[in-house]
């Protein structure tokens, strides 16, 4: 594949911008596709029909190159994927599918990318895709998490990125920039999730890939998009000198390669705008915006939130000008100010990482109110903040600077993170739920030869970090950085504990493809600071239960295979071709395998594990989705309504728990646990399915709340409404409103079913839709058939 080529695709992930549907390397999807594909698609005396993908991905590029995608380009996207489809020619389908979900991204079309992202995901599983490391499975991840990451479905689109990442390693060169675009689509992520630090360690490197793959860095768009994207994120983080420098070379790259016509050059122009309006440079900005609007008005059109928010931009930039007096004409040369950079205008060198600005010294400051006693801090009630959050602010603001002062040598190789048994690892903690097993964590996984190596001695390290910390009104964690009183040998504190880890940009510029009001009209002179603060809070508050010490201890050091052998018994998940294995793993148990978050795995080693316990195989989603179709018939079509009508309200009542059970579970499968995780135990079991059903992308959305209706009325109709409140109205309107529920579901299941290809059946009785999907089971092992 040629430079052009492959400057085609990928010039869009490498921008703050809109990501039109250039970014998709759809080539490299075709082709990796193709290549893994049923082979019988590819014998063209074999099809009665045949898609010409080159065809499609050029009449595509020639839409984009007369600027008519706004009109032409969802049309032609739409007729290519009735085409693809009906030759039968599932790697040309997929094709247009990752181009599909590009260009909707770039136009905000969020809700119609819904089933374009699912869609594909199951394209590629029925490919068998999922189970390899080709590069259209990568290019797919990318593209999906992508799409989730636009429509602000973020700890979705961190897992797909995560997997992507997984599947990279072995399928791409180092130099391959799918890899840059894979870097600055998780710096994305992380800019978007309030991540500055990691979104900057992203891009550094995304740009050293581009760079060194690049014929001509000084004329390669991808370069400049990538030096934009530094530049934001540096703004973010105050370091003015270091984003002004990037934003104005991605300038020059563009008009020394004459790339000004290219629909990313907004990016670029937007992007130093927005450096001028924090370094109060107002006429620079204003031009900038102008600018921008102009290029994304002949790209993509008005009609987009890109426009849309450069034009909110540009509003804030004029009014600041305006109170500055500064007069910028409609040409936007400012009669005071430096024009933008020009081509040929020599720029100084490039400022050290983590250098900052004169502006970047200044942060937030924070007012701690000391209580002097223990007995004053048991005042606070709760924490403030989220588990997940306040593990990431341990890890950062303690844990790292830690392990980089005491273990230097091991720093690249040990994965931390906070992942497993308890409320804060699937994100569901409140105020409840922190009286026990509740405090600043987190896990480190290493190795069995580095911990035999360290592990005694990290452990200990770990047990002796400060606990203690405080959070402002924003929302912000510090810790303070003294050893435990009770600990010794603390590392150094070269002034860790002084860190805040922000919850939110605090670059004094508008907001960047963001509708919070709040954030748009900060502006540069924003300084306000909330100075209320929680009482310091101690880990001594929350005590630690006997469940959650010793060999059962949630936090801490662990060999990976330990710790993962401790929750499912397995130290590497069953083999894919072990079913009964898979069969006999609960999906709680491999809910809390895989749920929370991974801050940093800079081998991969642990998120590889992690994975595979993700990686259900599909013959065994295919056989628990039997299962559930028996259970929810038996349970709930046939014995609830025999149970009701003999008035065994017992046993009506254990019929709607098995048809609960089985539904919610259902859903989660027929969502892919891969893609949305697993069912957690009972306790959380409908705080994820309202989390999973509130997602645009969910399948059977609305079966959650249905499911909390029949449990709602299930007093009534089982005990004729005496047990919660009905006031004794007896059971008959409940029981009729019940089994209308329960036959609502099940035709919605087999819509679903329907839509998914694994029934061609309209019997709403599910029993007998079993054999239906059990057709899709490809291996011969009994165990995965229904008797």
């Amino acid at each position: 594949m040629d430079e052009e080529a492959l400057l085609k695709q990928f010039a869009a992930q490498f921008a703050h911008g809109p990501d039109d549907a250039d970014d998709t390397d759809a080539a490299a999807a075709a082709q990796g596709a193709d290549s893994t594909a049923n082979q019988a698609t590819d014998d063209a005396d074999q099809s009665p029909a045949t898609f010409d993908t080159q065809q499609f991905l050029n009449g595509l590029d020639a839409i984009f190159d007369r600027h008519a995608a706004a009109t032409e380009a969802g049309p032609y996207l739409e007729q290519a994927m009735v085409d693809a489809e009906n030759a039968g020619d599932e790697a040309g389908l997929l094709t247009v599918l990752n181009e599909t979900m590009g260009f909707y991204r770039s136009q905000g079309r969020h809700k119609e990318n819904q089933w374009i992202v699912q869609r594909a995901l199951e394209l590629a599983a029925r490919m068998g895709l999922t189970t390899g490391t080709s590069e259209a499975w990568a290019t797919t991840l990318i593209n999906c998490a992508t799409a989730m990451r636009a429509a602000q479905q973020y700890d979705q689109a961190e897992d797909l990125y995560h997997q992507a990442q997984s599947v990279c390693r072995h399928s791409l060169a180092p130099t391959d920039r799918r890899l840059a675009a894979l870097h600055n689509n998780l710096s994305m992520l992380y800019s978007e999730t309030n991540r500055p630090d990691k979104a900057e360690l992203e891009l550094r490197e995304a740009l050293r890939i581009i760079e060194a793959s690049s014929v001509n860095p000084d004329a390669d768009i991808d370069v400049a998009s990538s030096h934009t994207n530094l530049a934001l994120t540096l703004l973010t983080e105050h370091k003015l000198e270091g984003a002004h420098w990037h934003a104005a070379k991605a300038l020059e790259i563009y008009r020394t390669g004459h790339l000004e016509h290219s629909a990313h050059y907004a990016s670029a122009l937007a992007g130093f705008a927005q450096v001028c309006f924090a370094e109060r440079r107002h006429a620079d900005a204003v031009t900038g915006y102008r600018h921008a609007l102009a290029v994304i008005e002949e790209c993509y059109g008005k009609d987009t939130d890109y426009w849309r928010i450069t034009a909110d931009n540009l509003r804030q930039a004029e009014e600041e000008a305006a109170k500055a007096g500064v007069t910028v004409d409609n040409a936007g040369v400012a009669g005071d100010a430096g024009a933008l950079p020009q081509s040929g205008s020599r720029l100084p060198d490039s400022p050290a990482q983590g250098k900052t600005g004169a502006d970047a010294t200044s942060s937030p400051s924070t007012v701690s109110v000391s209580t002097g006693s223990a007995g004053a801090a048991e005042a606070v009630s709760a924490c403030p903040v989220s588990g997940l959050k306040l593990a990431r602010a341990f890890w950062t603001q303690m844990g790292k600077p830690m392990i980089a002062a005491k273990y230097p040598q091991y720093a690249g190789r040990i994965a931390s993170g906070l992942v497993g048994h308890g409320s804060e690892c699937y994100g569901f903690d409140d105020a409840y739920s922190q009286d026990h097993d509740f405090g600043p964590r987190f896990c480190l996984w290493l190795t069995d030869e580095d911990y035999a190596a360290i592990g005694e001695q990290l452990e200990a390290d770990y047990e002796a970090l400060p606990r203690k910390f405080s959070v402002d009104a924003q929302g912000r964690v510090t810790f303070e950085a003294h050893a435990r009183s009770d600990a010794s040998g603390a590392f150094p504190s070269a002034g860790a504990g002084s860190t805040i880890i922000p919850d939110a940009a605090n670059a004094p510029t508008p907001g960047t493809a963001t509708d919070d009001a709040a954030t748009a009209k900060s502006g540069a002179a924003s300084s306000d600071v909330a100075e209320a603060m929680t009482t310091p809070i101690d880990a001594p508050l929350f005590p630690v239960t006997p469940r959650a010490q010793g060999a059962n201890r949630r936090d801490g050091v662990f060999r990976i295979g330990d710790f993962f052998e401790s929750i499912t018994g397995y130290r590497t998940a069953p083999a894919q071709t072990a079913p009964h294995e898979w069969l006999m793993l609960a999906e709680s148990t491999l809910a809390a395998a895989t749920n929370g978050e991974v801050f940093a795995d800079p081998t991969g080693q642990f998120s590889k594990t992690r994975q595979g316990f993700k990686d259900m195989p599909d013959d065994v989603r295919l056989a628990l989705i039997s299962k559930r179709l028996g259970m929810i018939a038996q349970a709930g079509q046939y014995n609830l309504p025999r149970s009701l009508k003999r008035g065994d309200g017992a046993a009506a009542w254990l019929s709607i728990h098995e048809f609960v059970q089985a539904t919610a579970s259902l859903v989660f499968l027929v969502n892919v646990p891969m893609v949305v995780g697993y069912m957690p135990y009972y306790k959380w079991q409908f705080a994820a399915l309202r989390k999973l059903s509130g997602s645009m992308f969910a399948l059977l959305p609305n079966v959650g709340e249905q499911l909390e209706t029949v449990m709602r009325l299930s007093s009534a109709a089982c005990y004729g409404g005496a047990g919660f409140g009905e006031g004794g109205k007896g059971a008959a309107t409940a029981i009729e409103k019940i089994n209308d529920v329960v036959e609502q579901i099940a035709v919605d299941i087999v819509r679903e079913l329907k839509r998914e290809h694994l029934t061609t059946s309209g019997e709403t009785f599910l029993e007998w839709q079993r054999p239906y999907v059990e057709d899709h089971i490809v291996s011969d092992d009994p165990v995965l058939k229904s008797l």
